[in-house]
């Protein structure tokens, strides 16, 4: 029997912020997807990490000594001010946060100017829909090792094709987050390759980019230890 190749998404929200299954619930969809590896990176500010990181840390830690599901504990800084990033990712990690991403400059929302390039700087793991992330930024993207996401969420999904082009001219990585708030957000390998080739990459890439996830979630996770 063919194994299957293992799918990974670093962007998920449960009740813990604005989704709205509770973490045990979004664990039992994503497996049933075909996910095998998954961050929750719920909304982070300052008002909320001090609770929000340990309660993702405490559901991925019972998960992972229970279930198949391989859960990583992370955190989304979302609408920080540029020059608080920096910090509050640094108390993310020391709170039990293993991957961090930064809520980018989506093009919906009024995310405040520089975040993206402040996230870069930070050296976050994911910068989250970039939006009209420039080239400048992603070039330094690829010289810091952020990697930047292609979205599987409606409305955030409007500018993959632009992040696409630029991560792949100036050899920055690209990651898939289906950013799930919902229950019919998440999504399998399949549909996820799907978004990928639609954002302009051919299946080769589309499939390294989820291979890059697993890899950062595989070299996160305590179970690699």
């Amino acid at each position: 029997m063919v194994q299957k190749p293992g799918m990974a998404d670093l962007h998920t929200h449960t009740f813990l912020s604005d989704g709205e299954l509770c973490p045990a619930e979004l664990f039992a969809r994503a497996e049933h997807a075909g996910i095998t590896a998954m961050a929750v990176t719920d909304h982070v500010d300052w008002a909320t990490v001090e609770t929000t990181v340990p309660a993702i840390v405490a559901a991925c830690e019972a998960e992972c000594s229970g279930g198949r599901l391989l859960a990583v504990p992370g955190a989304e800084l979302t609408h920080v001010r540029p020059g608080q990033i920096a910090p509050l990712a640094e108390r993310c990690r020391k709170l039990g946060a293993r991957v961090v991403l930064v809520h980018g400059q989506t093009i919906v929302e009024p995310v405040p100017a520089g975040t993206n390039r402040a996230a870069i700087e930070a050296g976050v793991d994911v910068l989250a829909h970039p939006g009209m992330i420039t080239e400048k930024e992603v070039e330094l993207a690829a010289e810091l090792g952020v990697r930047l996401e292609i979205s599987g969420r409606q409305g955030h999904c409007l500018t993959n094709g632009r992040v696409a082009t630029l991560a792949r001219a100036a050899g920055a990585e690209i990651t898939f987050g289906s950013d799930s708030h919902a229950p019919g957000n998440l999504r399998g390998r399949d549909d996820a390759i799907r978004v990928l080739v639609g954002a302009g990459l051919d299946e080769r890439a589309a499939a390294g980019a989820l291979d890059s996830g697993l890899r950062l979630l595989n070299s996160r996770s305590e179970r690699s230890s």
